[in-house]
């Protein structure tokens, strides 16, 4: 098995994630590539022939489940007259899956870590709209066939979960009031020295970078929030408010808000959180917080993207 990269290819660094959704009767032709394969278990046994054949197993599986959820039509797709792989160029796949009438292709990975320890990296590419809509990282142990049947059955018990929409329209965004980060300061210099002007900028890129992950997932649309003219929100204030972030949304014509915060536990140490509301009722939807992360300002704009994509946007059903 060829031991490049496992999960970089042009396809997956040109497109970005969003789900699908929205019912439909017809089946989606869809075209499942065979997996990359990495061992770096320091084996002596040579399984290279073994690995093969259970990838196109995985594949092949895979590809029965599909059809039988009766959402899904496999088809093949063929790149220069041999089967498409994940290592080929993303034009070459995009034309080759463009000819077989072909909207959703699936590709990924397996890396086995250890004996008993692989990881698998399974997308599903919608070449409609050029974006990633299906993303998942899993674990699974052992190298038999027996594990890798139990992996497989995830998968497609996972990815047959999704309404798919033959007609690629996709889900209507949400509106979204995303608003600026806000600093909750618990250190032993909080009352004495004031939020500076490198917090502020630090907060403005842990804002720019909720935004941008937000806003790119095709999930929601974000709402202009720089005319709220209300005090919480031209204060900072909004995290302690009790919930006045949702009406305030509203009126900015959006169907939820989400308040960030940035909690200072020392000059080092940090957390952040973020409120999603509806903006229609005001009730709480979800609530998101990072462990305690090592790193003075500088680094919250990391914290807050960590934040944004593991917690709120990996969800299915925002």
């Amino acid at each position: 098995m060829r031991s490049a990269p496992l999960f970089i290819t042009a396809l997956a660094l040109c497109l970005s994630a969003v789900p699908l959704r929205a019912a439909s009767l017809e089946p989606i032709a869809t075209a499942i590539l065979d997996l990359d394969y990495v061992d770096t278990s320091g084996e002596s046994k040579d399984q290279t022939a073994e690995h093969a054949r259970r990838v196109r197993d995985f594949s092949q599986a895979l590809g029965r489940d599909l059809a039988a959820s009766g959402k899904f039509r496999v088809v093949p797709i063929a790149c220069e007259g041999r089967p498409c792989s994940p290592r080929d160029a993303m034009d070459e796949l995009q034309s080759a899956a463009r000819a077989a009438g072909v909207r959703l292709v699936v590709f990924g990975g397996v890396h086995k870590m250890s004996t008993l320890v692989q990881w698998a990296k399974i997308k599903i590419a919608d070449m409609a709209r050029d974006r990633i809509i299906f993303d998942r990282l899993l674990s699974f142990r052992g190298d038999n066939d027996d594990a890798w049947r139990r992996a497989e059955k995830f998968v497609a018990a996972d990815i047959a979960a999704l309404s798919p929409d033959a007609k690629g329209s996709g889900a209507q965004a949400k509106k979204i009031a995303v608003f600026d980060f806000e600093l909750q300061d618990f250190s032993g210099g909080a009352g004495i020295i004031a939020e500076s002007a490198e917090d502020a900028e630090q907060l403005r890129r842990a804002t720019q970078a909720a935004r941008k992950l937000i806003a790119e997932s095709g999930r929601y649309a974000l709402v202009d929030v720089a005319s709220a003219a209300d005090q919480p929100a031209k204060a900072h204030e909004l995290r302690q408010c009790d919930g006045c972030d949702a009406p305030i949304a509203l009126k900015l014509g959006a169907d939820q808000s989400l308040v960030g915060i940035v909690t200072r536990i020392t000059r080092t140490d940090y957390a952040v959180t973020f409120r999603l509301r509806d903006a229609h009722t005001g009730e709480l939807i979800s609530v998101g917080q990072t462990d305690l992360r090592i790193g003075a300002n500088y680094s919250w704009d990391r914290g807050a993207a960590w934040l944004i994509e593991k917690r709120l946007l990996a969800k299915q059903d925002p």
